[in-house]
């Protein structure tokens, strides 16, 4: 099937006080190459009470990149891992044979100012020998990207 001309709409998805527009899968479209999910998140005002609290869940056999454009994010996992992600920057997490792990507003952006959250989550399968690998954590400064 050609995906010239396929246009994919986002679809709203809750995840608990905070929307996420989901582009795949998609009806007609379940993946895009290693591509499972690609979220696109805001842009939203995160208002003081309201905030970006996605709890403990698990996952397995798949990595994802978090990139924001604006606003900050604290990743939290079971490797005990502790990491704001910022604009610019990349959030790589691998789960390989399982991981948990929370994403959430950090405490500095709980102090009753508003401000604006956007970016993108993308899901990657693994490939299949490496479904099982040890679960990692990377961060890359923006700084350290190339551009």
């Amino acid at each position: 099937m050609s995906n010239q001309g396929l246009i994919i709409e986002e679809r709203s998805r809750d995840i608990g006080d905070f929307i996420v527009g989901r582009l795949i899968p998609f009806r007609k479209k379940r993946m895009v190459g290693p591509f499972i999910f690609i979220d696109h998140m805001g842009p939203v005002t995160i208002k003081p009470g309201h905030y970006m609290d996605v709890g403990q869940h698990p996952h397995i056999g798949l990595s994802t990149l978090t990139y924001l454009l604006e606003g900050e994010i604290t990743h939290r996992d079971t490797l005990g891992t502790e990491q704001l992600v910022t604009p610019g920057s990349v959030g790589w997490m691998t789960a390989g044979k399982g991981i948990v792990h929370t994403e959430r507003t950090p405490q500095n952006r709980r102090d009753g100012s508003e401000f604006t959250a956007h970016g993108y989550q993308i899901w990657v399968a693994l490939p299949k020998e490496l479904e099982f690998m040890e679960p990692q954590f990377s961060y890359t400064p923006k700084e350290d990207l190339p551009t």
